[in-house]
């Protein structure tokens, strides 16, 4: 019999990991749900179709015709094309008057695999830490954790103070006697789960520290919901301890073709690409993103489908207020995600409220959200993706009946027919 354990050979940090759990695993999807779990893009690609092109319509000028007729080679291992492109997008010399070059660039499967390839660049297994600021995005975690790496934790100010960066808290943090281990701090802007796009000052400030010898990354993945002045990727011509992340997951609507972009230094960004696999992205991603990122290709497209999201935003923000049990929008308007208080019969956020409404709204209504309860000032909270037009008139709809029901009031005859005429679905 072999001795092998798998209890003692693997590494005791990944023995306690759990595999990815999203929202969706506990409910069966027949094609029908709403899916505003997620903070996908729910308009879909930047593009109108792929295949056949005649098809393709829309605000894009030129269709999609992916060349397949080179797969059978390895793809560019530098993707220089589509780095010239994501310079051109994000050179607004808003900040700056430096200009952006594919040398500022590494490209990833996500921006997964860029927070992970900053880990093992400068962190040290087993004994250097990252500083993350709660409530934010848990891949920071994980992938501390999968590389050994320990957290040191600083939340964000409170909801009532914007979900700020508390400034005089990372700086002593990065003071303080274990300073010389944190070479890492991790920043969502506009931030995961809170929406709330950070201050530039905020961002200098720990930038400028004056003994910290470490890197700033700043995770912009929902960048392209704010305005276009926002994005700091810029700032890496000034800046040689900073790095920005993007993704064309969100605004373009291509999750699925996992497409992650970070800025920084050329001494950074050559660190990045010396440690990646050589062929991380593949041949049809690197395409279809260039194409996305074109003017006569997606990019009109993506502001058409950014426009129609950010309607729908104000709508949910003009609309929730009015559904009794509906608390206080809890973040920022900076994404196409909100955060909001579901509150108990005694008007307070409370969690038990939450849960049974998100599970409901899943179980019964067909209505995919997530609950954020749990993390760092979201007590109550339901983060909710804005969806298309029709989408966030089943969620209204689904939601006031839901936190009736959950809350012992069922809503009215009357007010059930309104809701249902004015939606044009049958009660």
């Amino acid at each position: 019999m072999s001795p092998f354990n798998l209890e003692t050979c693997a590494r005791p940090n990944i023995l306690t990991l759990e595999p990815y759990r999203c929202a969706r695993d506990d409910y069966k999807d027949d094609g029908t749900n709403i899916l505003l779990d997620a903070n996908e893009n729910a308009f879909g690609p930047s593009f109108s179709s792929v295949y056949p092109p005649s098809q393709t319509n829309g605000t894009a000028t030129a269709p999609l015709n992916l060349d397949l007729s080179g797969l059978h080679r390895y793809p560019d291992p530098h993707q220089t094309p589509l780095k010239h492109r994501l310079c051109a997008l994000r050179t607004t010399h808003a900040h700056t008057a430096g200009e952006l070059t594919p040398d500022h660039l590494f490209v990833g499967v996500g921006s997964d695999e860029a927070i992970d390839a900053l880990l093992r660049c400068f962190c040290a297994p087993g004994r250097d830490k990252i500083l993350v600021c709660p409530p934010t995005y848990g891949m920071y975690g994980v992938s501390a954790q999968v590389n050994d790496v320990a957290l040191v934790k600083v939340p964000l100010r409170p909801a009532e103070e914007g979900f700020a960066l508390d400034t005089a808290a990372v700086t002593a943090a990065l003071s303080g006697p274990e300073a010389s281990l944190i070479k890492i701090v991790y920043i969502c802007s506009p931030g995961n789960p809170t929406g709330a796009l950070l201050r530039k000052e905020d961002v200098r400030a720990v930038l400028e520290h004056p003994t910290w010898n470490g890197v700033v990354v700043v995770d912009e993945a929902y960048i392209d919901f704010a305005s276009p002045e926002d994005s700091l990727a810029e700032w890496v011509v000034e800046w040689p301890n900073l790095v920005v992340m993007q993704t064309l997951s969100k605004a373009f609507g291509l999750a699925g073709i996992r497409l992650g972009v970070a800025f920084a230094s050329p001494d950074i960004a050559r660190l990045l690409n010396s440690l990646k696999a050589p062929y991380n992205v593949s041949s049809l991603t690197a395409e279809i993103a260039e194409y996305a990122l074109s003017e006569n290709g997606g990019l009109p497209k993506m502001r058409e489908n950014r426009a129609k999201l950010i309607a729908q935003r104000e709508r949910l923000i003009r609309e929730m207020p009015k559904i009794e049990g509906v608390g206080r929008l809890r973040g920022g308007q900076d994404s196409n995600f909100l955060l909001y208080e579901l509150l108990d019969k005694e008007g307070r956020p409370d969690n038990v409220t939450a849960l049974a409404v998100y599970e409901r709204l899943a179980e019964t209504k067909g209505v995919v959200v997530r609950f954020r309860g749990k993390e760092h000032g979201c007590l109550g909270c339901l983060r909710i993706t804005v969806g298309t037009e029709e989408e966030v008139t089943r969620f209204l709809r689904s939601l006031r009946r839901t936190l009736a029901e959950v809350r012992g009031a069922a809503p009215a005859a009357d007010e059930e027919k309104k809701e249902a005429e004015a939606s044009g679905v049958v009660a």
